[in-house]
């Protein structure tokens, strides 16, 4: 099945909901004090779903995987964001958990999704 619209990508679901997850998250409590860190966490849990969305929207592979790696970095960074938020009290463990697990899903799933397209571009270029 070919994916038409990244509306369709699993991953870019997950991320829409990621985001919305840590919006709530960064909504209450002492993280709403903290203007520079709700604000951090909300660009990079941002920036996750949009680069998926640009670089689907590039029409080239390469172009695609530049754009899904981007993405997974900033994953990356809202999950080293919640230890710091942990850290800090802002968030449970509970919360903490969720949603690092949450965020390992989500770059577990581009990790496969930049590996399918390279192989894909090489086996296009072996043809």
């Amino acid at each position: 099945m070919k994916i038409e619209k990244f509306e369709e990508m699993k991953v870019w679901q997950e991320a829409r909901t990621f985001c919305s997850s840590i919006y709530k998250l960064t909504s209450k409590g002492n993280f709403v004090k903290d203007y520079g860190m709700k604000d951090q966490i909300q660009r990079a849990s941002i920036s996750i779903i949009t680069n998926i969305s640009e670089g689907f929207e590039r029409d080239s592979n390469n172009e695609f995987v530049k754009f899904l790696n981007y993405s997974k970095g900033s994953a990356g960074e809202v999950r080293a964001l919640l230890y710091i938020a942990l850290d800090l009290n802002y968030i449970s463990e509970l919360e903490f958990k969720e949603n690092y697990l949450k965020s390992i899903s989500i770059i577990t799933q581009l990790s496969n999704f930049i590996k399918y397209l390279k192989a894909a571009s090489t086996k296009s270029k072996q043809s």
